[in-house]
């Protein structure tokens, strides 16, 4: 068997990954597309070490360890995006995005609004203060 084939076929698969990765907005199918990616490598990794004749086969075993890697990637992505839907009510990413960057800008205001109130309440103090020392 030609290594063209698999090669090939790797390539397309994983540039339909990547294309998903870069596309897609729903978090679920940039997960599926990231496995569709992890599956092109794992092609790879067999296809040389069919071609090599790897007395070790380190290429299936590296495989392995790479399926055993996506399984838990896809265990932890999928509960993440299950809690980030059940708080938020969308599985979108560029809503997530925005919303995070909204309450990122909200918190910041708020807390410059508070460092200011903060800071005009220490000044009336010292006003006070230093008035109460003149008087007395």
């Amino acid at each position: 068997m030609h290594l063209a084939y698999p090669a090939v076929l790797a390539a397309l698969l994983f540039c339909t990954g990547l294309y998903g990765v870069l596309a897609r907005r729903n978090a679920i199918l940039v997960l599926m597309s990231v496995e569709l990616m992890l599956n092109a490598v794992n092609l790879n990794l067999v296809a040389f070490d069919v071609w090599l004749r790897d007395t070790l086969h380190a290429g299936q075993a590296l495989t392995l360890f790479v399926i055993a890697v996506a399984a838990a990637e896809i265990g932890i992505g999928l509960a993440i995006v299950l809690m980030v839907y059940r708080s938020r009510g969308t599985a979108d990413v560029d809503r997530l995005r925005d919303s995070v960057e909204s309450d990122a800008t909200d918190e910041a205001a708020a807390t410059s609004a508070e460092d200011a109130a903060a800071e005009s309440a220490r000044t009336e103090a010292d006003a006070r203060a230093k008035k109460a020392e003149a008087t007395a």
